[in-house]
């Protein structure tokens, strides 16, 4: 329905830094979503695919990242597997740990189809991945794995995975078939962005970001593109996406230096 208005007092409407976006929810290939994207009649010029954390919901990621919508991009947040509206998807008998890597696990398998989906409503354009803490598990993996990935950025997050809880044999070999440590080669030449917290008690700086890094670095260096892969410490942050982590994803998706 198109509504007249009156263009010195226009309709009120979501703006980041003055412009506008719209918000809309969707369910693609039966992953329920909420869809931040350019104002009706605008081009959308990327779709972004944003995971949350684990316990976590799409709903929280709302407004993150919208400064992507005003820019022009499509900002999709599904809820990942066992997830949100999904939580009652969830198998019984599952820990802690085996509840995040099953939700890590079918999330990825789904992401083709979504990533269909999203570009069949949205438009064919770049597609980047964004992810935070369990998130950042499946940007990682996204970003060896699915050849559309433009730019991954996984913040919060950890590329060792070594997971003595997790006693299900699929779930072992998920992570042995997709640990970055050992598989940090199949990202190149994917751009990626790694971002910490230094005060960050899930995922302490020298056991985790450290050793991913180093893992990236080498993998990027010996294909002589070092300068794809990007990393910041945020002294003093905690296992939350701050706002200057958020920033630097942003400029890093948009191609800032």
């Amino acid at each position: 329905m198109t509504r007249a208005f009156h263009p010195d007092d226009p309709h009120a409407t979501p703006l980041v830094g003055g412009e506008p976006y719209a918000v809309e929810r969707q369910v693609l290939t039966g992953v329920p979503c909420l869809v931040e994207r350019p104002a009706p009649g605008r081009e959308v010029r990327a779709v972004c695919v944003v995971y949350h954390g684990a316990w976590a919901s799409k709903e929280g990621k709302l407004g993150v990242y919208a400064a992507l919508a005003a820019w022009g991009a499509a900002v999709v947040l599904p809820d990942a597997a066992l997830h949100g509206e999904r939580q009652g998807d969830t198998p019984p008998g599952l820990n802690a740990r085996e509840f995040v890597w099953e939700s890590v696990r079918r999330t990825v398998a789904e992401a083709p189809a979504l990533l269909d989906a999203a570009q069949a409503a949205y438009g064919r354009g770049p597609v980047w991945v964004v992810g935070s803490s369990m998130g950042g598990y499946v940007a990682q993996t996204l970003a060896r794995t699915e050849a559309r990935v433009a730019r991954a950025a996984a913040l919060i997050t950890s590329g060792v995975w070594r997971e003595p809880q997790v006693r299900r044999p699929d779930l072992q070999a998920f992570l042995d078939r997709h640990r970055p440590l050992a598989h940090a080669p199949d990202a190149v030449p994917t751009p990626l962005f790694l971002g910490s917290g230094g005060a960050d008690p899930v995922f302490p700086l020298e056991e985790h970001h450290a050793p991913t890094v180093a893992a990236y670095r080498a993998a990027y260096a010996s294909a002589g593109c070092p300068d794809a892969l990007r990393e910041s410490v945020y002294p003093g942050v905690g296992h939350y996406t701050s706002v200057r982590m958020r920033d630097d994803t942003l400029a890093f998706l948009l191609g800032s230096p």
